[in-house]
């Protein structure tokens, strides 16, 4: 059943008889100490919405404080936020989606102005860019390497936001149902971004305020292992949503490394007319004809590529804009 929500412009943007239902989803691990406050600032700032808080094999008391604050607790077993995104966008059905983490870093309050604007600007995503408040509320090291990863992608795939690993987001149910989640960890916020870059989404950027976590809750973030993750993840989705540029790139290195070793064989064959170096002539050969190969295997999954994005595309389109909004 669709429910009111506390959004004027919201409001206005679809029917009088049937207002957006709205969904928090709440990925969490070993959030007891946060869990609580966040479910309930949430209530707060809307008070009609649901709120889902998923949990994820918690060994602390996660569940009984999210459903004591008023949350509807579901669980996924397999490990990962990734999985958990998964579940949670399989499950849930709603008009509007807001995901966010569950360990009290994100204001809950500008939740209202994230949905107004999806509404607003008819968007399909709006990042919640995180403001840091208080120091240590965003150790540097994070801070760079969200830097750095978000640079590269923008390079790579274009840019749809200036905070990649944002854990705060708003989307409409066409973006929701048109992305089939294939990561397994923190690199889901990677593959949320690509996607809105790969399906040429509209997506805008709410300054928000990010704050220290609670005494006594912890980071699950390392920043190495996952920090590799992701850039594994950037690799892998450009093979997969770039495949010409990923082999193409492969096949240019190929014929530079074949022509840097070809070069003394020709030079020693125009001045003496023999090729002594022989072993190194057949290396620079296999490696070019390996590029062409390369060159070959980017065209042909090109064509697989642009296949799948008109199938998100045609799943995208499913649903009206009256289902999205």
């Amino acid at each position: 059943m669709l429910q009111p929500v506390a959004s004027r412009s919201a409001l206005q943007a679809v029917p009088l008889h049937a207002a957006p239902d709205i969904a928090v989803l709440i990925p969490c691990f070993n959030e007891e100490v946060a869990i609580g406050k966040v479910v309930r600032d949430f209530r707060a700032a809307l008070p009609h919405a649901r709120i889902f808080v998923y949990d994820n094999n918690s060994s602390d008391a996660t569940m009984a404080v999210a459903r004591a604050a008023g949350a509807i607790v579901c669980s996924e077993n397999l490990q990962g936020k990734g999985n958990v995104v998964r579940r949670m966008f399989s499950d849930i059905e709603a008009d509007v989606y807001i995901m966010v983490d569950g360990d009290d870093t994100y204001d809950a309050a500008a939740a209202p102005a994230m949905v107004d604007l999806l509404f607003e600007q008819d968007l399909d995503c709006v990042n919640g860019a995180r403001r840091c408040e208080g120091a240590g509320a965003y150790r540097n090291g994070h801070q760079f390497g969200n830097w750095l990863l978000t640079a590269l992608v923008a390079r790579l795939f274009g840019r749809a936001t200036r905070d990649m690993l944002t854990g705060y987001r708003v989307f409409t149910r066409r973006f929701v149902k048109s992305l089939p989640v294939l990561s397994a960890g923190f690199e889901i916020e990677t593959e949320l971004t690509v996607h809105t870059l790969e399906m040429r989404m509209r997506v805008a950027d709410v300054d928000t305020r990010y704050g220290g976590r609670p005494e006594g809750s912890s980071s699950k973030l390392r920043t190495y292992s996952d920090g590799w993750k992701i850039l594994k993840m950037i690799i892998g989705l450009l093979k997969q949503e770039r495949p010409l540029m990923f082999f193409n790139a492969i096949a240019g290195v190929g014929v530079a490394l074949a022509l840097i070793l070809f070069a003394p064989v020709l030079m020693e064959y125009l001045a003496t007319g023999q090729v002594r170096r022989l072993p190194t002539a057949i290396l620079a050969a296999t490696i070019v004809s390996l590029s062409v190969i390369s060159v070959a295997c980017g065209l042909i999954l090109d064509t697989v590529t642009r296949g799948r994005k008109e199938l998100k595309r045609l799943m995208y389109l499913q649903f009206s804009k009256r289902e999205a909004h």
